[in-house]
């Protein structure tokens, strides 16, 4: 039998949602507020810390007040996972608009990217950090200087949504075009090659990848599960990154 908690909450959904009441809106927000501030929370930690909390929050917002808009209470959905989707998309499309990552930056992870698909698909096979600083012509300190310098650019969910059926994602964050994957692939054949890229991956990226995007720990919860440092984690998600990357990259040098 449903709880009077929750059918309070349903008649204040009905009552915004089909009566525009002011009052139960603003009760939907004093009760899903602080989802905003979970949220930021857990996004800032895996981001540089050029991005403050408050602009952080305020795309939050934008997010928290869009799902508050668009939820079908009817559909028996949980409101905190549909607008903790919402929010982060937002901060996501936040960062992105504000172009949160300078070119020189952008120009370096372009080079390793490419580092990776070249070498890989010539190898057929996952390459060793020794063979792309070959590639690279940089010494140890300078590419795991550029792993770290890039690293934030890959700390966002593969499988953010962007449309209100959640069917459409954020996988297109892997690729530097502003054209989603989606767009040009198949949703099915796509989940085939990150599912066969991410199977290729060493032990430890694979591990990091599946804690990181299906567990939905950060960082610092996998370097205490793995025994590793946080920023050492962080080099190897950031490898992972950017074999996925490739792998795609060849798909639609292989289909375009």
């Amino acid at each position: 039998m449903e709880s009077l908690k929750q059918v309070n909450v349903n008649q204040l959904w009905q009552l915004w949602r089909e009566y525009d009441d002011s009052d139960a809106y603003q009760q939907l927000v004093d009760k899903y507020i602080g989802l905003v501030d979970q949220v930021v929370k857990k996004m800032k930690v895996n981001l540089s810390s050029q991005v403050t909390f408050d602009e952080l929050k305020s795309s939050g917002m934008l997010g928290f007040i869009d799902a508050l808009k668009k939820f079908d209470y009817k559909r028996g959905l949980q409101f905190e996972t549909y607008a903790s989707l919402r929010i982060r998309g937002a901060i996501i499309d936040g960062l992105r608009e504000n172009d949160w990552v300078p070119r020189s930056i952008r120009e370096k992870a372009k080079k390793i990217e490419n580092a990776y698909q070249i070498l890989e698909q010539k190898f057929l096979r996952s390459v060793t950090d020794e063979e792309i600083m070959k590639f690279l012509k940089m010494d140890r300190q300078e590419f795991y200087q550029s792993l770290q310098e890039t690293s934030f650019m890959h700390l966002l969910s593969l499988d953010e949504p962007i449309d209100e059926d959640r069917e459409n994602t954020r996988r297109a964050l892997i690729t530097d075009s502003g054209e989603t994957i989606d767009d040009k692939l198949d949703r099915q054949h796509l989940k085939e090659i990150l599912a066969a890229a991410i199977e290729r991956l060493p032990e430890k990226e694979k591990l990091i990848v599946t804690l990181y995007y299906y567990e939905e720990l950060n960082l610092t919860e996998i370097s205490e599960i793995l025994g590793l440092s946080t920023s050492r984690i962080s080099q190897l998600h950031t490898k992972a990154i950017y074999r996925l990357r490739g792998a795609l990259g060849r798909q639609k040098k292989n289909l375009f």
